[in-house]
């Protein structure tokens, strides 16, 4: 098949790569020339395992190309997808603008062979039935068209794991051949196909992400109960998790969720069920767990820093990504530089984009070791592997102050005394000899 792709972020370009590698040929239409530029050269902008590699695969053979045009792309293409951005409104409201202007563009650049518009971007309930009308009003009246919904289940620092093996493939249309067309191109993908309505494919998404925000707040409301009674919330939620109904999967406590999509997606759901006179005070306090995780984090910190320089490991908002977009890191450095406190910092891919944050307001290493060097506190932050295979020896040999609070729980409290730290993980109580 030819597709496009509306949108070059982490759902378009990943998306794009798969099924380029998958024997499609694929075009990829965004608006900035000079990221065009960058993609057109195999260079993917973002961080993700394996995407640069098959980028270059794919540009390689062919099979994918990036242009600032919808002239030639979208007349040719079987299926177009919409894959922009739709950042949180200040009411939590998701803002709809590229979508809508998307589908006036693709709208206006209708060939004359039949065409599926599918919106792979995160829509509120009712937002494809528009996106329907908004077609049918721009389009030459020689077009033939329809609209789904196919929304994207991908995880960042795994996405192209989950773009190839799916644990499920939700496809949302009124028409049996929209359901064909997406059927065919998703055949060589494995996972239970998922044929619903368009309302149901929008809520299918704000459900699983808001459910899973749900997992993780529930963790941490557990983990504030263990470090208040002297329970350990890692033998807590291991006990939970082993019963097949709930599983141990997104039961992390740590210090809240961040990111593109939980935030933003809760936000817009609280939004929806309220417009529609539902009381959504569950998911208002999952807001609000996640909102206290952040603060508990930052008040041991500052509680038990015994100076004012703390070192920060881990910036983006979960490993194996660069992503800082709702990232917890914001919200403890920026408190903590308005306290007055000097911050280092080490990520392994998100310092490029924390800079352009906070700019030289921060200091900023090239290795976690450098990070410590004269520090009062380190805070672990991102669970980063390498942070796991750290020689805490030497750690512990360039700090001021051996003290480390750790929001991720990567070591073991008994092992962190011995090496005489003195020792804060989370949801636990520091290791003592009994």
């Amino acid at each position: 098949m030819t597709i496009t792709f509306i949108g070059h972020g982490y759902v378009g370009l990943v998306s794009a790569c798969v099924f380029a590698s998958l024997g499609n040929t694929v075009y990829v239409i965004g608006r900035n020339e000079e990221k065009i530029k960058k993609l057109q050269q195999g260079n993917p902008i973002i961080f993700e395992p394996g995407l640069a590699e098959l980028l270059k695969k794919n540009i390689e053979a062919k099979r994918i190309f990036f242009t600032t045009s919808y002239t030639h792309a979208t007349p040719t293409s079987q299926i177009v997808f919409i894959a922009v951005g739709t950042p949180a409104k200040t009411d939590g409201e998701a803002d709809l603008t590229a979508v809508n202007k998307t589908a006036q563009h693709i709208a206006r650049h209708l060939g004359k062979q039949y065409t599926v518009i599918s919106c792979k971007s995160t829509v509120p309930i009712g937002t494809n039935r528009k996106i329907y009308e908004l077609v049918k009003k721009n389009a030459p009246s020689y077009a033939k068209f329809d609209v789904a919904s196919c929304p994207e289940f991908l995880r960042e620092g795994s996405a192209l794991e989950d773009s190839f093996n799916p644990d499920r493939i939700v496809i949302g249309s009124s028409s049996k051949k929209a359901l064909s067309f997406l059927l065919d191109l998703h055949k060589p993908i494995e996972g239970k196909r998922v044929m619903v309505n368009l309302e149901s494919a929008e809520i299918i998404k704000y459900a699983s992400n808001s459910i899973l925000a749900t997992k993780i707040s529930f963790a941490n409301l557990i983990s504030f109960l263990c470090e208040k009674t002297g329970a350990d919330v890692v033998e807590v939620l291991d006990g939970v998790g082993l019963d097949n109904r709930i599983g141990r999967m997104f039961l992390s406590p740590g210090i809240g969720y961040g990111g593109s999509c939980f935030p933003k997606d809760l936000r817009s759901l609280i939004q929806t069920g309220e417009s529609l006179d539902i009381d959504m005070s569950l998911l208002r306090e999952v807001e609000e767990i996640n909102k206290q995780a952040k603060e508990r984090m930052l008040s041991k910190i500052i509680k038990n820093c015994p100076g004012k320089i703390v070192t920060i490991w881990g910036l983006a908002f979960k490993p194996n990504t660069d992503d800082v977009r709702e990232a917890p890191s914001l919200f403890i450095i920026t408190e903590l530089l308005q306290r007055g406190f000097e911050v280092k910092v080490y990520d392994p891919e998100a310092m490029d984009n924390i800079k352009k944050i906070f700019g030289d307001k921060l200091m900023y290493y090239k290795n976690p070791y450098e990070a410590v060097k004269n520090t009062h506190l380190l805070a672990i932050l991102t669970e980063w592997n390498e942070f796991k295979q750290i020689d805490l020896q030497k750690v512990k040999k360039t700090m001021k102050k051996s003290i480390v609070v750790d929001g991720r729980n990567l070591y073991d409290p008994k092992n962190m005394v011995q090496c005489d730290f003195t020792y804060i993980p989370t949801g636990r109580t520091p290791y003592q000899d009994i």
